[in-house]
């Protein structure tokens, strides 16, 4: 009876079609510096996506694909402040509120189009400021930990879509075709002052006071302003993540060499790391890599 369902008769439907996968070739690395008896910096490389495997079907051979998944990576850096235990909990914890919220949802965002690419980015903006509000409500809590704080820089690609979001003065970098783009823009008093023109970059990079923040999750303020970008990928793009403990010490024609000449994103983080710790490691050096290649065909289709 079911084989008269699929005789000759029956029309001929279209295969599914599914686009095919970015390739994602991340390392990250962490060093505590040599200057500081803690590390207060934390990241994290996840895989997220949603896949679909046919295990076993009455419809005809070409109508449903054997296997297809969407699978995109989040990565953060968070740098925490407040000075041993509490910038350690504080980046500990961003990092924690972030995963523990977006595995709340019921369903997850894997690709970005008209549609959902507002969504999305409010549903990172909104990830952060509760991040900000567990942190401020623990500081209250713990009288130790009053003020602790920590930068928050997160990047997940969404399809061919790259999702940044952004708070404190961690930076993100794009090398693309040999060129670094700075992806971030630092929260920080001496930045604000730049803006404005009451002080050069040069002069900038000087001051003692550079990285005092403006903005923060967690902090003194009450409340925190997320920059939340989208950036269309390139096949062969390679993106960095770090804390101010790389990029103080390493200069953005070091950072294009060195990301330029490796051939892994292991490489590549392993060189970074090593020449701020070569240039003196004083604060806790973090970075996070990334390679990002387009597949030519999508696997099961």
């Amino acid at each position: 009876m079911s084989d008269s369902l699929h005789d000759a008769a029956s029309p001929a439907l279209p295969g599914l079609a599914f686009d095919a996968p970015v390739l994602v070739d991340a390392f990250g690395l962490s060093d505590v510096g040599h200057r500081r008896p803690t590390n207060e910096d934390h990241f994290l490389i996840a895989r997220i996506g949603r896949y679909f495997e046919t295990q076993s079907t009455s419809l005809p051979d070409g109508d449903m694909p054997a296997r297809a998944d969407e699978a995109g990576y989040a990565l953060v850096v968070a740098d925490g402040m407040g000075g041993h235990a509490a910038g350690e909990f504080a980046s500990r914890l961003a990092i924690r509120e972030l995963v523990r919220m977006a595995l709340s949802l019921p369903d997850w965002i894997v690709r970005l189009d008209e549609r959902t690419l507002d969504i999305a980015a409010q549903r990172s903006e909104d990830r952060i400021v509760k991040a900000h509000e567990a942190i401020l409500a623990e500081s209250r809590r713990e009288p130790e930990l009053s003020g602790m704080g920590s930068t928050v820089t997160a990047v997940r690609n969404l399809g061919r879509m790259l999702q940044i979001a952004h708070v404190g003065d961690s930076r993100a970098y794009l090398l693309r075709q040999g060129r670094l783009t700075r992806l971030t823009r630092d929260h920080t008093y001496v930045q604000m002052l730049v803006d404005c023109g009451a002080m050069t970059l040069e002069q900038a990079a000087r001051s003692r006071t550079r990285h005092v923040l403006v903005n923060a999750v967690g902090g003194v303020n009450e409340d925190v302003r997320v920059d939340v970008q989208h950036v269309p990928l390139e096949d062969g793009d390679r993106l960095l993540l770090c804390s101010d403990g790389l990029s103080d010490l390493v200069d953005d024609e070091a950072i294009r060499h060195a990301m330029t000449e490796a051939t892994t994103s292991e490489e590549a983080c392993r060189t970074l790391v090593a020449l701020a710790l070569d240039a003196g490691g004083r604060d806790n050096v973090t970075a996070v890599v990334a390679t990002y290649r387009f597949a030519t065909s999508s696997p099961g289709a």
